[in-house]
Formats: structure tokens, C-alpha cells, sequence
């Protein structure tokens, strides 16, 4: 078990960064490919759009850039989901990378709910 990282920027960089290792392990064929392409944009987009958010010009430019750091860690746990699917032997490795995206889903959305107030 590895120790959780609290500070957003190299935790949600951490996170690319096991998605890409995960990524390369995984078998390419037709079906696999479009689905690898797109969980590597939505969870290398989690942490870019982290960063634009923490240097927000306002409060609700904060707020929207964080939307979308939130949007990407849905739009990844849907692809781990669909390619642990495809590869039904990876599935113990997608289920540590979901609960990963699903916990900084979690985060995003109380830092987001804060932000509005």
C-alpha cells in the first residue's frame, strides 16, 4: 500500500504518472486502443487542470477550472472501468487507479462546493 499525498499538484501528477505505467502494460488491439487513448487524455487532464485551477484569476475561474479537473476524474474512472471490462485480468490493478480517481472525484467536489459559497 502506498502512503497517500496530500498536496494536490504531485498527487494528481503521482496519479498520471501510474496511469501511464499502467497503460504500458496493457495489450493494444482494435477494441483496446480508442479506450487507452482516452483514459490517458482524461487522467494526464486531471492534474493540468488541477494546476490552471490553483493559479485561478478569481474565485469562479477557481471554481470552473476545478469543474473540469472534476469532469476529467469521472471521465477516467468511466474508461479504467470499461477497459478493466476489455481485460478482465487487469482488473485488480484498474480497481486501484478507480479508487484513486474517485477519491480526488471526491476531493474536487468539496473543494468546488467551498468555492461557490
Amino acid at each position: 500500500m502506498t502512503k497517500k499525498i496530500y498536496n494536490l499538484r504531485e498527487r494528481t501528477a503521482e496519479f498520471s504518472k501510474q496511469v501511464i505505467d499502467f497503460i504500458k502494460t496493457l495489450k493494444q488491439d482494435v477494441i483496446t486502443k480508442p479506450m487507452i487513448s482516452q483514459l490517458i487524455r482524461s487522467a494526464t487532464s486531471i492534474g493540468a487542470n488541477y494546476c490552471e485551477a490553483d493559479e485561478g484569476s478569481s474565485k469562479k475561474d477557481f471554481a470552473n477550472k476545478m469543474s473540469i479537473a472534476n469532469k476529467e476524474a469521472k471521465e477516467t474512472m468511466y474508461w479504467i472501468q470499461v477497459i478493466a471490462h476489455a481485460i478482465p485480468e487487469i482488473k485488480p490493478q484498474a480497481r486501484i487507479l478507480w479508487q484513486e480517481a474517485h477519491e480526488l472525484n471526491l476531493i474536487f467536489s468539496t473543494i468546488i462546493r467551498s468555492a461557490r459559497k
